[in-house]
């Protein structure tokens, strides 16, 4: 039995959850999300709590157990509480900025780049150089903070560029004098 799947999943007060066959729906007071679970796994709520069931031990079975559990309790979290993830902009001469709901970064291009925010995410700006994306879905708030890194990843020589909220980059000695 999957030790993750076989788990519980407590429904906090103000939270509720509601299965529909393979629909399964959050609601909470930070807004809705739904899944739509794979085939044999079975999900039922009961004395407020979330039981996930797999019908038999097949590989494909014991792979989806533990994994629709864990996406079911992430949605329960991003309802009630949310998911942020930080980033840092290191460098002399990068900056964000704030413009409106959108960002604005200056990182060593010749133009500036615009970043806009898909729906559910929200951007939170301290200083010129920390950025929060805040959402309540946690895998689309992980995109969007890996999509805004790709922008420019930290590099290893003088560690510039933007990365993640306590992210230790690697330093690599440069090249050595005579």
């Amino acid at each position: 039995m999957s030790r993750i799947g076989r788990l519980p999943i407590d429904i906090p007060a103000g939270a509720t959850v509601s299965v529909d066959g393979q629909n399964v729906a959050v609601k909470g007071p930070k807004g809705e999300l739904s899944l739509v679970i794979a085939e044999p796994i079975q999900a039922k709520v009961e004395d407020n709590q979330v039981l996930v069931s797999r019908p038999d031990d097949e590989r494909s079975s014991r792979a989806l157990h533990g994994l629709t559990r864990s996406l079911i309790a992430n949605q329960i979290i991003g309802v009630t509480q949310g998911y942020s993830k930080g980033l840092e902009v290191v460098g002399t001469g990068y900056r964000v900025a704030a413009k409106g709901s959108d960002l604005e970064f200056a990182l060593g291009y010749s133009h500036p780049i615009t970043v806009n925010p898909p729906d559910g995410i929200s951007f939170a700006v301290e200083g010129n150089n920390k950025v929060t994306v805040n959402g309540i879905d946690k895998q689309l708030v992980g995109e969007v903070a890996a999509n805004i890194r790709k922008l420019r990843k930290p590099e290893p020589y003088k560690g510039k560029g933007v990365r993640y909220a306590g992210e230790i980059v690697r330093r690599k000695a440069g090249k050595s004098g005579k």
